[in-house]
């Protein structure tokens, strides 16, 4: 896809990753509706791009359906659907219910619900194209956060149907797969147990992400990966789980110790 010519919507555009594709999407030329339910925030990236606001909480199906209808009332049919939002939960099983509600509304079920209201024009369109960010914890794990890790290998699931569903109808999906930005999340990530550890692995600049994702869509591929050592990890993963879960074990007992 190129973007230019395009219109866009991208949730949880107000800060982090979200806001850094909204600016690098209106340079390639797009026209871009900036969703976040911090009004400040996506007023002043909206602002900054020459954009249109949209203030939405995508933690349900009405405000999901409302965030489609007046965007495309307001700029037209969007063409690129980045679906960003996210929330990132930490801890195990043990987390409250309400942990693990919440990381299924924001990360799984907001992709659900803003696609289910965007779909049926795309497909009468002919054309559309979805964004989905999903994270490497969707590919691989998340260590210290169950309901994110489990979470975010549910939109990568959707992300895979999804393609394999309409993409012979002129849909095309991609997965926006990064292991640690330096956003908000990331910082929260920091006070996680074995957080401090896990960051200072490496962690790369939003606009490092953006210059990944318009190379991603340039070429429409599916899996979009700014940390290349993803997909390393991802082929070994597949071949020896076994010796994966034991590597995983072991940088655990790592960034534990990094703490310590």
């Amino acid at each position: 896809m190129e973007l230019s010519g395009k219109t866009t919507l991208v949730t949880g555009g107000g800060s982090g990753i979200g806001a850094e594709l909204c600016r690098r999407f209106t340079a390639e030329g797009a026209t871009v509706v900036v969703v976040d339910r911090d009004e400040d925030a996506a007023l002043d990236v909206a602002e900054e791009i020459d954009g249109t606001a949209l203030i939405v909480d995508v933690g349900t199906a009405e405000e999901n359906t409302r965030m489609i209808v007046e965007a495309e009332d307001a700029v037209g049919p969007i063409d690129l659907l980045c679906l960003n939002a996210g929330i990132g939960n930490g801890g195990g099983v043990e987390a409250p219910d309400e942990s693990w509600d919440q990381a299924w509304r924001v990360n799984v079920m907001a992709h659900v619900w803003a696609t289910r209201a965007w779909l049926p024009g795309a497909l009468e369109r002919g054309e559309g194209y979805l964004l989905h960010t999903a994270s490497a914890a969707g590919m691989l794990s998340n260590i210290g956060a169950a309901p994110y890790t489990v979470s975010k290998h549910a939109v990568l699931s959707l992300a895979e149907w999804l393609s394999i569903t309409h993409g012979d109808q002129g849909i095309t999906v991609s997965a926006l797969c990064p292991m640690f930005v330096e956003t908000p999340m990331v910082e929260a990530l920091r006070e996680w147990p074995g957080g401090k550890g896990l960051t200072a692995l490496g962690v790369i600049s939003p606009t490092e992400v953006a210059d990944a994702v318009v190379a991603g869509l340039a070429d429409e591929r599916f899996l979009i990966l700014p940390h290349p050592a993803v997909a390393e990890m991802e082929v070994g993963r597949a071949t020896d789980r076994d010796r994966w879960l034991g590597g995983m074990r072991k940088l655990q007992r790592r960034v534990l110790a990094m703490e310590s």
